[in-house]
């Protein structure tokens, strides 16, 4: 199967040719078949170099994700899940395409709501509640 790139919906796609992709021994499960195996997809792309993506969603790209690029500015994924090298390399490109298009999504601007006269009462009226419940659990004093 020849792999097509990373999709990363409205933003476009990542071609094949910006990806590396090394293949490690995986730990976990799968017994002897884990231990001889290079089934571990480790895939790295680098959002300095690329050219899929405008000046704007690479800077905003860069500080979401600031936290995962390394020092050489290269983002890396690894997937060690499966027991198939194939179903791991899928599942790599799957996650990098979703980091990216989380991490590039516009965040909705806050608006300032004032809360309603009848939600300020009911906290009011709870206040009053809980007051109640604590003065009736008060011990008694001599005027009582």
């Amino acid at each position: 199967m020849v792999f097509e790139g990373v999709d990363l919906g409205p933003h476009g796609r990542i071609p094949e040719r910006e990806l590396k992709e090394t293949a490690s021994l995986s730990g976990g499960p799968g017994g002897q078949h884990a231990n001889k195996t290079a089934s571990r997809v480790t895939l790295i792309w680098s959002p300095l170099e690329s050219d899929v993506l405008s000046t704007a969603a690479r800077a905003r790209l860069l500080e979401r994700l600031a936290h995962r690029i390394s020092q050489r500015g290269e983002l890396a994924v690894q997937v060690d899940h499966h027991r198939s090298q194939h179903q791991n390399r899928l599942a790599a490109r799957a996650r990098l395409g979703q980091l990216i298009t989380e991490a590039l999504k516009r965040s909705k601007r806050r608006r300032k709501t004032q809360p309603s006269r009848r939600s300020k009462e009911r906290r009011l009226e709870g206040k009053r509640q809980r007051a109640q419940t604590k003065q009736v659990r008060r011990r008694p004093t001599d005027s009582d």
